[in-house]
């Protein structure tokens, strides 16, 4: 397979399998967020139930788009990614593949609805972490901050969004529906008037359909982060671009960024502007030689996609900041020539159908297993009286929509904690925070505390074993 070495192939292969075991621990440890409303007002039959949700994350994978998973690769810094040393790549995947594994089995044999995306962004940044105290590394290049900031945000941000919501929601529908079953505890055995049976199916299908969308792309960044990593001449790039018609892109930034008048930027400016040239000549040279079947030769791919990160890294804070002098067309024109549709990003965002296809059925696959622990969490220990079918429904609608609004974004949000914390604002907006179970939150809460800090630590303590184990 691409020409590789025996045990690297081994490796690679294990990655791979570790990767795709990953999602499909998500799977049935985030199936719950899905099908336990619908599963507790009697909706669907539990089996029904998971099938449907599996095929719902399989299809959410196919047409998620892969925002998200650059998301996800882009938090570690380029140094690591284009390291030549292909162990250094190998003990970077083991380790936060493992550490997120880990964390993941353990929270789901307690029955906790602990979060993935938390586990595997912590992961990825203990790996950054423990990176950054390497001779090898630049200073403050273990993680990319900046991207850091956005996803913490968003994964902090949306429990309380969830929270909130669904309080707002059970009180519009108290308001506006004058329907005294809808607020009732289900019939044991008995299922839900037709329309309701409708909405809880269908709030099911958009939470477990965005659950794809989103948590599948984390894989999907994972397995792009193992073949760069591993097999950097074969994915560093989009080998199935022309790569002459990069020119038009680099001529027009060069145009742009050669006009930018240099007197009243602040040195980081002035650095960030110098590196932006020099990146755009040495891209300009790489370009000139000669092409191998169409496309970059092997041994230049590495150095070509750092140029074109450092690139896109670079100009867009130039964009953002205030010192720098850019009228409205630079701007466009720029923002234009770096995107990932037809700028320089398309070359470096990209993942090959045939990953995507295997996270889907990792993560659909799983998702029909291994459901039944955080479903009773979420059914039955959340709140202290019985689902009903506006708790359900509210719950449900809120982190689908939280979620589909936050893979548009290319955001990583948590589905576990969209749907638990709107579990938890239903049953607050029926009779107040007393109809809480304490016990049930604290452990929640606890392990949305807990998972990053573990994670971090687990990976961080992996990768320097691994490093010196490879």
């Amino acid at each position: 397979m691409f020409g590789l070495e025996t045990d690297i192939f081994i490796l690679l292969s294990l990655c791979l399998f570790a990767a795709c075991a990953f999602e499909f621990v998500n799977g049935f440890h985030d199936t719950a967020n899905a099908v336990a409303t619908v599963i507790y007002t009697n909706s669907l039959k539990p089996n029904v139930a998971v099938v449907w949700s599996g095929i719902c994350n399989f299809v959410g994978v196919l047409l998620g788009g892969i925002g998200v998973a650059m998301g996800i690769v882009n938090l570690l810094p380029v140094e690591l990614l284009v390291d030549q040393n292909v162990y250094h790549s190998i003990a970077m995947v083991l380790a936060l593949l493992l550490s997120a594994i880990i964390w993941n089995l353990g929270t789901w044999y307690f029955g906790l609805p602990s979060s993935s995306s938390h586990t595997l962004i912590g992961s990825i940044l203990g790996v950054g972490l423990a990176f950054s105290t390497m001779a090898s590394a630049k200073t403050g290049g273990g993680v990319n901050w900046e991207e850091a900031s956005k996803i913490g945000k968003a994964l902090l941000l949306s429990p309380l969004i969830g929270f909130s919501l669904a309080i707002i929601l059970m009180y519009l529908l108290r308001k506006l529906v004058n329907n005294k079953a809808l607020f009732k505890e289900p019939k044991k055995n008995t299922p839900p008037p037709a329309w309701i049976r409708g909405v809880l199916i269908a709030t099911c299908t958009g939470v477990s359909f965005f659950h794809g969308s989103n948590d599948g792309q984390k894989g999907v960044g994972l397995i792009m982060l193992i073949l760069i990593g591993i097999t950097p001449a074969h994915f560093a790039l989009n080998n199935n671009i022309d790569p002459t018609t990069m020119r038009g892109n680099i001529t027009q930034i060069s145009t742009v960024v050669n006009r930018i008048d240099t007197v009243g930027l602040s040195s980081a400016d002035r650095v960030r502007l110098g590196q932006t040239k020099a990146e755009l000549v040495n891209l300009q040279m790489l370009l000139n030689h000669p092409l191998e079947d169409n496309t970059f030769k092997r041994e230049d791919r590495l150095q070509i996609r750092r140029d074109l990160l450092l690139i896109n890294n670079n100009v867009k804070k130039l964009i953002e900041s205030e010192e720098v002098n850019l009228s409205t067309a630079d701007i466009d024109t720029l923002t234009a020539n770096l995107n990932e549709k037809k700028g320089l990003r398309r070359f470096t965002d990209y993942a090959p159908f045939w990953v995507i296809l295997m996270i889907a059925l990792s993560l659909g696959l799983g998702t029909m297993v291994g459901w039944k622990r955080i479903v009773v969490t979420i059914g039955e220990k959340i709140g202290k009286q019985h689902l009903t079918y506006a708790q359900g429904a509210s719950a449900e609608l809120v982190a689908a929509t939280t979620i589909a609004l936050a893979t548009f974004y290319k955001a990583p949000v948590s589905t576990t904690h969209m749907l638990s914390s709107g579990i938890a604002g239903s049953m607050v907006a029926s009779r107040g925070i007393k109809n809480l179970q304490g016990g049930t939150v604290r452990n929640i809460a606890l392990a949305w505390i807990m998972t990053l800090p573990v994670s971090i630590m687990l990976s961080f303590t992996l990768y320097i074993f691994f490093r010196w184990l490879l």
